[in-house]
Parts: structure tokens; sequence; C-alpha cells
């Protein structure tokens, strides 16, 4: 029946209540086994398949390697956040991440406000510049026409003008003069765009450091708006514990079940060192009585004379949806035969069997006993039986599996028996391996 449920991965729940903690835990480690070697032959079968695949492909020369970094205990240096003294909380790293991008933000923006400037700029110059041009060509035209229309009518005239510009002497004005006087323009043209200039650079710095401000505020209000929310989000955090508390129990379950499977695997070994030992001194290792061994079944009449093994060859386990009319008839048909119940001489029935019983009904029987008392009962939900044991801290249900052409406690060293007399007087001086919870 181990090796049908390892196959299949699968376990009825109507199977599984009526195992004890204990062999729970040995079924799910046993799973666990199961899974890790299948998991370890598919791991292995994708391997070879890559390698086979790579064999075929030609091989690139690659130059990257990686170089781990060592400390002083030539150990590969580790760096935990917040560990060392000079590390900054998690909050001062987030502000100062959350303010470098809105500064970098403001940059881009400013970037693009100029640039869009920069081109309106150069539009209106262009339009300035045309106008300018027809503005002078138009003004030179309009001089020209004027100083051929006076040029005749004002001949005399002229020669009075220039008799008396000749009369005057006229101011001269040195080189030195034009150098000083053009010197003193553009230096005050310099000053005045120097002046425009700082006071820009002020103004664009002051609505840079603006506008990063206000993004960073932006963004530092949204992650506090996302953190309040997660704080009191309570069905969250309900969930969080819940799912933590469930890693933890099957942490420890899991624990539990690899010391227990050290723990017998221990025995083993120290039984086998132990008779080791005596044969290299020649001495004898006492070991623990053994069950009796099997007796042939009796025949209750010549039509019911039938092989145990022939008989039982053709039992298997049904599933737990058997009703109690098919438990039932498989104990009349295939159990009342073999005597399944009766005591060792095989003259009455055991006062231990209390038949078909339910898991209730056996714990009100034992209600009343002292801690260490048990019966045994067919199961209601499957073919095979339940001994149902008192201790001082509750009640235990074991699983005896009948499937085979044996009896024995399933997760319970698993020594077999050949009939439920014998498997009862065995455990009656050999103690049963359980943990109760």
């Amino acid at each position: 029946m181990l090796k049908q449920i390892l196959a299949d991965m699968y376990i009825d729940p109507d199977l599984l209540a009526e195992l004890s903690e204990e062999q729970k835990q040995i079924l799910f480690f046993k799973m666990r086994e199961e899974q890790v070697r299948r998991w370890r032959e598919r791991e292995t079968k994708c391997e070879q398949k890559e390698k086979l695949h790579q064999s075929h492909k030609p091989k690139k020369n690659s130059q990257k390697t990686v170089h781990w970094k060592f400390g002083s205990n030539q150990e590969v240096w580790v760096w935990v956040m917040g560990e060392h003294l000079t590390d900054k909380p998690y909050d001062v790293i987030c502000d100062e991440i959350i303010a470098e991008r809105a500064r970098k933000q403001a940059e881009r923006e400013a970037a693009e406000s100029r640039k869009v400037q920069a081109e309106e700029l150069s539009k209106l110059s262009e339009a300035l510049t045309l106008a300018q041009r027809e503005t002078v060509e138009t003004w030179k035209q309009n001089v020209e026409n004027k100083k051929t229309a006076k040029e005749e009518t004002t001949t005399t005239e002229q020669k009075i003008i220039n008799d008396e510009e000749n009369q005057e002497t006229p101011k001269t004005r040195t080189i030195q003069d034009i150098l000083l006087e053009s010197t003193i323009r553009h230096s005050k043209r310099c000053g005045v765009q120097q002046k425009k200039t700082v006071i820009l650079r002020r103004q664009e710095k002051e609505k840079l450091e603006e506008r990063t401000q206000e993004i960073y505020m932006n963004w530092k209000d949204a992650q506090e708006v996302k953190e309040k929310l997660e704080k009191e989000d309570s069905e969250w955090q309900e969930t969080l514990r819940k799912s933590k508390a469930a890693d933890e129990r099957r942490r420890s379950m899991a624990k539990q079940a690899r010391d227990d499977y050290k723990r017998l695997s221990m025995q083993a070994i120290e039984r086998g060192t132990v008779a080791e030992k005596a044969k290299n001194f020649g001495g004898e290792i006492k070991r623990p009585p053994l069950p009796p061994k099997p007796k042939p079944a009796k025949m209750i009449n010549s039509n019911s004379a039938i092989n145990r093994s022939e008989r039982r060859q053709g039992i298997r386990r049904v599933n737990s949806s058997s009703t109690r009319e098919n438990i039932i008839k498989w104990f009349k048909e295939d159990q009342l035969p073999l005597q399944a119940g009766w005591d060792r001489t095989g003259t009455c029935i055991a006062p231990w069997f209390h038949g078909i019983i339910s898991r209730a009904e056996s714990e009100d029987l034992l209600k009343n006993q002292v801690p260490g008392s048990f019966l045994l009962r067919v199961s209601e939900k499957i073919h095979g039986y339940v001994l149902s044991y008192r201790s001082k801290d509750g009640y235990m249900h074991f699983l005896i599996d009948a499937s085979g052409t044996s009896y024995y406690l399933l997760g319970v060293e698993q020594l077999q028996h050949s009939t439920l007399a014998d498997l009862v007087e065995y455990h009656k001086v050999r103690q049963l391996y359980y943990r109760h919870r």
C-alpha cells in the first residue's frame, strides 16, 4: 500500500485521518524523499540533454570571468545593509534616492524649456533681420530721390554754404579719441550683457530649485500614502502572519520527521556495529526476542480449508468510499476463515477485539479505562484494522495493514505478524513509538 501511495503521490483523506501523528510524519517524509528522487532523476536527464546539445555546437571563446572579493579572513566578502556603523538608515537612503531623481527630472524639464526658448528666439531673430533689411533698402531709395530733386534747385544755396564752410575752421578728431569712445561704448555694452547673464542664471537656478522641491514633495507624499495603505491593511497583515505560522509548522514537522528517521537509522547502525564488535571479540550479542512463528490456520470445516497465502493473494485495499456492507462482506469472506480477532489458542474471540465500531465508540469504551488500555476494531472505511490505545495524554489510533499475507502497523518498524493475536502479544511487551500532539 505504501508503494501505491508513493507511486500516485496521493493518499485518500479518510485513510489519512486513520493514521496517527507519527505515521503521518513518516508518510510525509517518505513522500518528500520520493519527490526529491524524481526531481534528481529529471535534473540528471535535463543535464544529459544539455550536454548532448552543447557537444554539437561550436565552442565560443568567452573572456568573461567572475572574481570574488575576499575579506581579511580570506572568506568571500559579504556586506549586509544596515549592520555597519556608517550605514545610513533605510528611510534616509530612500529620501536621497527620491531627491536625486527629482533633481534629474527638474534638470531635464529645464533643458527642454531652454531648447524651446532657443528655437523661438532664432525664429524671432530671423524675422527681425528680414524686416530691417527691407527698411534699409526703402530708406536708401528715398534718400536718392530727394537728392536728385533738390540738386538743380539748390545750386546757388549750395555754393553759399560751401563758401561759409570753407571760412569756418573745422574741429579735428584724433585716432585716440575715436578708439577711446569705441572702447567705452563696448565696455558699457559688455557690462550690461554680463548683468543680464547673471540675472538670468540666478532666475534659472531658483526655478530649478523650486521645481526640484515640488517634484520631491510629490513623490514623498505618494510614498507616504503607499506606506500608510500597507500599514492599515489589516487583512493583508493577518494573511501574512498566518502564512508565516504555516511555514513554521511545516518546517517543524519536516524537522521532526527527519529526526525520527535519523533516530531509526542510528538504531539500525548501532545494532550492526554492536554485532560486528561482538563477532570480532568472539562474543555473542543478545537480541530482543523475535515474534512467534506463524501458525497454520485451523480449518473450521472441510469447505473452508483454504490456504492462507492463496486466499490473500487477491486481497487489495479498496477506496475509502467503501460502505459498511462491503466492509462486513470483506470481513466475513476473507477474515473469518482466518480466525481474525480470535485468541492465540483459536478457541474463542479475544477480549480486545470489538468488531466493526467507530472511532468515537472506541474512545467511549476506553474513556473509563486506565492509561495503557487498548482495543482492536475493524475500520469502517477501509479493508483493515485499527489499534485504539489510551495514553496519559489522550487517545492514539494506529492503522494495521491487512492487505498482504501478514499484519503490521503502518509506520512503526513494520514488523510483520501472521495473525492479529501475534501482533497484539508482541506489542504488549514491545513499546510503541509515537508522539502525541
